[in-house]
């Protein structure tokens, strides 16, 4: 028999789990970091359990049988103080084991690393808490307040409830536990210096504050001692604190700022206040709300293949899903908001969704009614726009790709910073600087500003007085095809095509006979040189109208890929063969004048060809590319120096 006690306590042993790395790391900046407000955990747990019982409200709507004999919906709050606890029950989803291990210790799950990071790079007053809303790891906002947290739950149509504890202290704990019906018991042991939290007048303040329009009724436990002596009883009370109506369903006049931000709180788990917001309703073939908001920061996994939408919806208040991809674009996917619409089943799934007519309708105004805010925040709050743009700006260039109806519309949107100023400017502004005489707006592709500042391909650009706008991200390559024009005027690249600059203004004959004239005579024999030392590397040789201080450049088609796109495809691991572009050379530079001489004397013909392949190397690298072989480029560089010092010392 003792055997048999001693196996079955092994059985009902709890399991003994360790968070990640990066975990341990966020859990102990959590704690001991600065906040500006520990309150917020109390928002955070409850919105969990919210988001509990909407996803149990969602699935009994095909599978009744998981409301069982509990039918309410709801979230209880209990405070000891004599245990010192405060407990936040639902009656929803409930967890299985594998989803306790796979939620609770895995933290920030795919972004821990980057969370950890970031956090650290962050620390300061307020700034951890900024980033739980970022990431949505608002259940360990518990340790804020807590020394230890317990988690009983037992997953709805399940018989089997399991008990999950942490200190906090890189590891966790899971074993079987009892729990009479479907739900979550979340138990935060608290800290000695945290008891103002058992209080049920501070608790009922913050529900009011943070959680007033929970769509579930939110009770709060209550324990009156009456009487005294002998006479002493103790009565327990249960009170429905949050109001409960959905914020999108009233008026926009009866709603204040600090609601519309708390809601946004409650639906985003961001820390901070959104940097603007839309509430609209749609009236006609088809009846819906929309409550839209533009976050201040971006989500950790903006950018990741699969990045989630923030967009919630509802049926007649009634919420049926989250994250639904269907209504708005994946340009837009750092939207946060919700949709109430009058018109579609509430018995709605993905699958259904995906092929209801009116989805179209309803994406065709949300689309609208966030392209409407950003115009509004662009010509309203510049600066917070620049902003907004700076963290958000790459996302909402895929629309040009993706959305070609709002193409143009985007297009106004779009900034980038340029050769004329410090800062970001838009096509509109750049249009209405534009000298008179300049028909095109210049740009130019690059890694990065100062790269692309210092291209010789805008020299003769920025010495007729012409702005060049600096497209440095990745994207801008293909922004530049899909924008063709703006207000009339066609995007010219700085770094392909012919580049007549002295035609700018004129028309007629004049100017196409000066376009198609062949190379002066006078530099005819240079560019039959280095024609023939380069071969077939380049496409062919020219004199250039585009440089004023540089020697040469290399200029690709003006339907070919240039060298920054080559780049960027190398860098994706993507099979690149590099186009041959068009050799440039400078006439008014003292080294090419130079080389026409060595060009012209049959004795120099071996120096020639070394400066000539110097110079093509030097190309290649001022565009960008790389060098087919840099040891031969270092032993021509080290020669020629040799030889130039030697005559410089007689």
């Amino acid at each position: 028999m003792a055997d048999a006690t001693t196996a079955e306590q092994e059985i009902h042993e709890p399991e003994a789990h360790s968070f990640q790395a990066e975990a341990r790391t966020l859990l102990d900046l959590m704690i001991n970091s600065l906040y500006t407000h520990r309150e917020v955990f109390l928002r955070e747990l409850i919105s969990n359990a919210s988001d509990a019982l909407d996803k149990l409200r969602v699935r009994a709507l095909t599978d009744e049988s998981l409301l069982g004999d509990q039918k309410g919906l709801e979230v209880v709050i209990t405070a000891d103080p004599e245990a010192k606890t405060l407990t936040i029950s639902d009656t929803g989803i409930g967890m299985t084991k594998d989803e306790l291990r796979d939620n609770l210790g895995t933290i920030a799950r795919s972004g821990s690393r980057e969370f950890a990071k970031q956090l650290k790079e962050q620390q300061g007053e307020g700034s951890a808490a900024q980033l739980i809303g970022q990431f949505g790891v608002g259940f360990y906002s518990a340790f804020l307040v807590a020394s230890k947290v317990e988690v009983v739950t037992r997953a709805a149509g399940s018989d089997e409830a399991f008990r999950w504890v942490s200190t906090a202290d890189g590891t966790y704990t899971i074993e079987p536990a009892t729990r009479a019906a479907r739900g979550t018991d979340l138990v935060l042991h608290l800290r000695d210096d945290q008891e103002e939290y058992l209080s049920t007048y501070r608790l009922r303040s913050l529900i009011t504050k943070y959680s007033d329009f929970v769509g579930h009724p939110i009770k709060l436990t209550e324990e009156r001692t009456e009487g005294e002596g002998d006479e002493q009883t103790k009565t327990t009370t249960q009170e429905v604190v949050n109001k409960g109506k959905a914020l999108w369903t009233r008026a926009k006049d009866d709603i204040t700022d600090e609601q519309y931000e708390e809601f946004y709180k409650h639906l985003s788990h961001d820390f901070e206040a959104p940097l603007a917001r839309t509430h609209f309703k749609v009236e006609g073939r088809q009846m819906f709300t929309g409550l839209l908001y533009l976050p201040k920061r971006p989500p950790f996994d903006l950018n990741f293949p699969k990045s989630r939408s923030g967009l919630r919806l509802y049926v007649k208040r009634v919420f049926v899903m989250d994250d639904c991809e269907q209504l708005i674009p994946e340009y837009l996917r750092f939207v946060r908001g919700v949709i109430d619409s009058d018109d579609l089943p509430l018995n709605v799934s993905r699958e259904i969704l995906q092929q209801e007519q009116a989805v179209e309708g309803i994406k065709r105004q949300v689309v609208k009614k966030t392209l409407d805010m950003l115009d509004a925040l662009a010509d309203e709050r510049p600066e917070d726009y620049a902003a907004f743009w700076k963290d958000f700006g790459t996302v909402l260039k895929e629309g040009l790709q993706a959305d070609w109806k709002n193409k143009d519309r985007l297009a106004k949107l779009l900034r980038f910073e340029s050769s004329a100023q410090d800062g970001l400017t838009s096509l509109a502004e750049y249009v209405e600087r534009m000298p008179e005489g300049q028909k095109a707006i210049y740009y130019i592709t690059g890694p990065s500003k100062e790269f692309v500042a210092k291209s010789p391909h805008i020299e003769g650009l920025k010495a007729k007085g012409y702005e060049v706008l600096y497209f440095v991200d990745a994207i801008d390559e293909w922004v530049a095809e899909s924008v063709r024009e703006f207000e009339g005027k066609p995007l010219s690249s700085a770094m392909k095509g012919e580049l007549k600059l002295e035609d700018e203004g004129k028309e007629g004959e004049d100017a196409e006979a000066k376009q198609e004239e062949e190379t002066p005579t006078e530099w005819k024999q240079l560019v039959q040189a280095v024609k023939d030392t380069l071969g077939e590397r380049v496409k062919d040789v020219k004199m250039s109208a585009r440089l004023t201080e540089s020697p040469v450049c290399l200029v690709a088609g003006e339907m070919d890929m240039g060298a920054n796109l080559e780049r960027i495809l190398r860098a994706a691991n993507r099979p690149v063969e590099g186009g041959k572009r068009v050799f440039e050379l400078n006439g008014d530079h003292p080294l090419i004048q130079n080389l026409d001489k060595l060009a012209k004397e049959d004795k120099h013909r071996l120096k020639f060809k070394e400066w000539v392949e110097v110079l093509f190397d030097q190309a290649l690298l001022t565009e960008g590319s790389p060098l087919a072989d840099p040891s031969s480029f270092a032993q021509r560089m080290t020669a020629l120096l040799l030889d130039a010092s030697q005559k410089e010392l007689g």
